[in-house]
């Protein structure tokens, strides 16, 4: 069954598009983001100022352009006109006296046209003879005037009677002048002339360069201020992100080593309880193997009536004391055999080269083997740790190869690299191929000794023989 799907449909658009370009954006840095954002308001403010400040500025201008033209024109004309508020028409002399003044001299070079205005919007004077007499409806810049107010307007020639300045091409100043009586103010009539204004287009072109210039270079300043500012925060906030990164990287990897470390921590421990449990049993078996066996030899020849029967000579009692005194003996033996294996030897004090030296003395006065030092290392402060650590290692090493291989060719070596100490145990034996309960059980308690203090545990097995190596990192281990 097929479906018709609505391309338009928001749910059908594609969702990875949105997301992509806020992704792109948000990729972007902060001061490539302030960039952007800025350049476009910086621009826009610049423009509303701009245009803002140059629109006073031009109006300024014009209007005192105006002002100063129309204080010119008033001076001139206002003496041929006669009085406006009696009189509504001009007489044939104050019109011929306009025409001369107006058509030769500078006024006749400065304005392009005159018109004369009474109150009621009628057309008293003109410099076109065909407009005197019409009735217009006052314009809003004639009403203006009307009300006492100078309007002036540069290059914006637009009411209906100006087409023969608007199509003259030049730039002309439009100024509405109200004539005003002079005791009591009022406005009589309104002169309306458009002034030829090469110089104030100039003026005003200047103005508006200066103005764009003033507005673009404080902005400019303003927004290349503030993109330093941004910038060097910015660039503050990127490489500080950089070293947290950075941080956060080392901790994450800290905590794993730290988690690794907490696993075989708590794996040596576990394996330590065991081996302990297996060294407890193992050391009950030999005690009840062993001494406890002869003890209770020599306790039931005690008992068994020869040492207090009077009738047993003297000859057979002797012989039964010498008896019980040999059991006895050989269980104290084997008892203090079992000792020097548990108690060590003065650890905190003795030196590495003493400790290894007791230690063989007292392997091969046990077992009756000799024992090649090829190599000892020189440490002159070697934690307490390291040191049980070393000296169980051997001994446990010397033992399972004096079990497995017979103590043949037995020998020792200890080297130290930089901050690790190496000791090295082998034989010449026939090597470990199916080790035993009782091996697995002192190999397994050699690595756990080892790695749970950071250091690494191996066995190789070549044609030559067996070899145990340990390595002890001793930098991070208390003295």
């Amino acid at each position: 069954m097929l479906t018709r799907v609505n391309a338009s449909d928001p749910a059908c658009v594609d969702p990875t598009r949105a997301p992509a370009r806020s992704s792109v954006w948000g990729r972007q840095t902060l001061a490539r983001q302030f960039f952007i954002v800025g350049s476009a308001f910086s621009l826009a403010a610049m423009a509303l100022v701009g245009l803002f400040v140059t629109n006073l500025i031009e109006q300024a201008v014009t209007r005192n352009a105006a002002a100063s033209t129309a204080l010119y024109v008033d001076s001139i004309i206002a003496p041929l006109l006669p009085d406006m508020a009696s009189s509504e028409i001009l007489d044939e002399t104050s019109s011929r006296a306009l025409d001369e003044t107006l058509a030769q001299g500078p006024l006749g070079e400065r304005l392009k046209a005159f018109r004369l205005w009474s109150r009621d919007g009628r057309i008293l004077y003109s410099s076109d003879p065909s407009q005197i007499g019409e009735q217009i409806t006052p314009s809003e810049d004639l009403q203006k005037a009307l009300g006492g107010e100078l309007v002036a307007e540069f290059d914006e020639v637009d009411d209906i009677e100006s087409k023969a300045e608007r199509e003259s091409g030049l730039p002309l100043l439009e100024i509405y002048s109200p004539l005003l009586q002079p005791w009591s103010g009022e406005v009589v009539a309104v002169t309306e002339f458009y002034e030829v204004a090469e110089g104030l287009k100039v003026d005003l072109a200047v103005a508006r360069w200066q103005s764009w210039s003033a507005v673009a270079a404080v902005t400019l300043a303003f927004f290349l201020t503030l993109s330093a500012i941004v910038f060097r925060g910015s660039r503050t906030i990127d490489r500080q992100s950089i070293e947290l990164k950075s941080r956060v990287a080392d901790l994450t990897q800290l905590l794993s080593q730290n988690d690794a470390l907490k696993s075989r921590i708590q794996r040596a421990a576990a394996a330590t309880t065991a081996l302990n449990e297996s060294y407890l049993r193992n050391l009950g078996a030999d005690l009840h193997d062993g001494p406890a066996q002869l003890v209770a030899f020599a306790a039931l020849r005690i008992d068994s009536g020869l040492l207090s029967d009077p009738a047993t000579s003297a000859e057979r009692r002797e012989k039964e004391v010498s008896v019980i005194k040999t059991s006895l003996d050989e269980a104290m033996t084997e008892i203090r055999t079992i000792c020097s294996g548990l108690v060590l030897p003065h650890i905190e004090s003795a030196g590495l080269e003493e400790m290894l030296e007791e230690l063989l003395n007292s392997y091969g006065a046990r077992t009756g083997k000799s024992v090649e030092l090829r190599n000892s290392a020189t440490v002159a402060v070697l934690p307490v740790a390291a040191k049980i650590c070393i000296y169980r290692f051997i001994q446990e090493a010397l033992n399972n190869g004096y079990k497995h291989a017979a103590g043949a060719g037995q020998w020792v070596d200890i080297a130290r690299h930089d901050d690790v100490i190496e000791v090295r145990v082998g034989d010449a034996g026939p090597g470990i191929s199916q080790p035993s309960s009782s091996s697995r059980i002192g190999l397994a308690g050699m690595r756990d000794r080892v790695e749970s203090l950071g250091g690494t545990f191996g066995v190789a097995t070549t044609a030559a023989g067996t070899i145990v190596t340990m390595r002890l990192p001793l930098h991070d281990m208390e003295t």
